[in-house]
């Protein structure tokens, strides 16, 4: 019954996007934000839609078309300034008055290209920094995100609402932000295509930060295209964010890349490493190496690790460091109406609201980042050398050349797990993610099918500014494959779902 009632919903409310010409805009805007309207309730998805949505639809339809995002509704997470109304929250109470006015660049650029900036999405607060021990896709501010597959399931994080919202098709199209999985996990775990592009491609300006070292946005979307669409109006240079000054340079137009027969010739390396961790999804990701041979790659197996043992201890060095340094100077640009000027301000502020924000799980990371010695501490410099070379030179770089493939492929993550606020978020792990989140390397992540109705993503990484090239690779798997995207049933267990029914049924007699 669920299933029927959220086809008719997304029936009665009309397609997510339509093509890219004046007088569309606000068709598409109102049916977006009567989707959310219907299902959010229900997922938690959504913080907050923009009062001034139809407007700035209304404004496009009555001008030319600005480009190929014209009219196409975009939901951005809310660590990202967008100007209007809304506050950027990072999901914490702390920053409920947090309405900077203004527009982090990349999101400039989308609404330069014509996008319809329609609210902001949940996500782990504070990205899911504050504590070791949390639950992905909470925020004190959106309450739990869930998994339209399942509602008893997780989101995975910290991008946990454009994750689901894009699932459940409320739009085509969403934002997310990425230091280490953040984008390509919730991605793979809600059924959808998400991008981590190259560390400097997209400017980091007016994003609540947690590492200028790791940190970016990127596309969480239906489709590769769509995928494509919007990284070519986000990239590019931004004379506030150093990391950045390549990125006009590097950038181009990535739909005119997609071709689907991308995959004839291509070499890959197939990461048997990070496979072995959950059989359900093995399986997946054999059907995903047989449809890539069919299509005419050549598969390299690669079975050595690299030295993983110097990345993670490292990497959360980096982390606990850069998280107060550039945290510090994002909250003295924010209003006066944002009493917490600093980390220390935010522990203060957590403690004194404890109820309200620390009934889950603490702040542990936090008070661990506080006690950090700050950007010229020896011990800070080393972990960053030390990780940013095992992950890039000795770990991505030196797989790509010994098995002379362009890129490497792996599952992304495990199937979702199960919401729970007494052990906290228990993932069985997996993947290869983290070493291109470490070197700020691109990850794509796309569509495989699903395991007992929760799907799983098959993870495409290459080399900086390799983009366009694993953007191509990921539209032909899924031109070839489209029977492995997963419509989300809203069901509230597996067991619910057809397959695991037909499972659990006795054998007739």
């Amino acid at each position: 019954m669920r299933a029927t009632i959220f086809a008719v919903l997304l029936a009665s409310a009309g397609p997510a996007v339509a093509a890219p010409v004046v007088g569309v805009a606000e068709a598409n805007t109102a049916a977006a934000i009567t989707r959310i309207k219907a299902l959010n309730p229900r997922l938690n998805a959504v913080i907050a839609v923009d009062p001034t949505a139809l407007d700035q639809a209304k404004a496009l339809d009555a001008g030319k078309v600005r480009g190929a995002l014209h009219g196409l509704p975009i939901l951005v997470k809310d660590n990202v300034d967008v100007a209007g109304p809304l506050p950027t929250t990072a999901g914490s109470l702390a920053l409920k008055d947090n309405v900077t006015g203004r527009d982090a660049p990349f999101v400039a650029r989308l609404r330069a290209a014509g996008a319809v900036l329609i609210g902001k999405t949940n996500l782990s607060e504070w990205a899911n920094i504050r504590a070791d021990a949390s639950i992905s896709g909470w925020s004190a501010v959106g309450g739990q995100t869930r998994n339209p597959h399942a509602l008893s399931r997780n989101t995975c994080g910290s991008s946990s609402g454009s994750g689901a919202a894009v699932a459940a098709q409320m739009v085509d199209a969403a934002i997310g932000t990425e230091t280490d999985g953040s984008i390509t996990c919730p991605a793979a775990i809600n059924g959808i295509v998400g991008l981590k592009p190259t560390v400097g491609l997209v400017s980091r300006t007016h994003v609540v930060p947690i590492s200028h070292s790791q940190d970016t946005a990127g596309p969480m979307t239906r489709d590769v295209r769509t995928a494509a669409r919007l990284l070519t109006a986000m990239a590019g240079s931004d004379p506030a964010d150093a990391a950045t000054k390549e990125a006009d340079a590097k950038r181009t137009d990535y739909v005119a890349a997609l071709k689907a027969d991308a995959l004839k010739g291509a070499r890959i390396g197939v990461l048997r490493w990070a496979t072995g961790w959950h059989a359900g999804v093995d399986a997946r990701f054999e059907a995903a190496l047989a449809v890539l041979k069919a299509q005419g790659a050549t598969l390299v197996d690669i079975t050595t690790a690299p030295n993983r043992r110097e990345i993670g201890g490292n990497e959360f060095i980096v982390l606990l460091t850069e998280l107060k340094a550039d945290l510090n100077a994002y909250l003295a640009t924010t209003p006066a109406t944002v009493k917490s000027r600093t980390l220390a301000d935010l522990i203060a502020f957590n403690k004194a609201n404890a109820a309200a924000e620390m009934g889950l799980f603490g702040q542990d990371t936090f008070e661990k980042a506080e006690a950090t010695k700050g950007l010229t501490d020896p011990a800070y410099l080393k972990a960053r050398e030390t990780s940013l070379k095992a992950a890039g030179k000795d770990g991505i770089d030196k797989m790509l050349a010994d098995a002379k493939v362009e890129v490497l492929i792996a599952p992304t993550a495990a199937p979702a797990w199960f919401i729970d606020p007494v052990n906290a978020d228990q993932s069985p792990g997996g993947g290869a993610g983290g070493l291109a989140a470490v070197a700020g390397y691109p990850h794509l992540t796309v569509p495989m099918g699903g395991v007992r109705g929760l799907p799983v993503g098959l993870s495409i990484i290459g080399p900086a500014w390799s983009e366009a090239r694993i953007l191509a690779l990921g539209y032909a798997f899924e031109q070839a494959a489209p029977a492995m995207k997963l419509i989300p049933t809203m069901v509230q267990t597996v067991e619910e779902g057809a397959e695991v029914q037909a499972l659990f049924a006795p054998a007739k007699r």
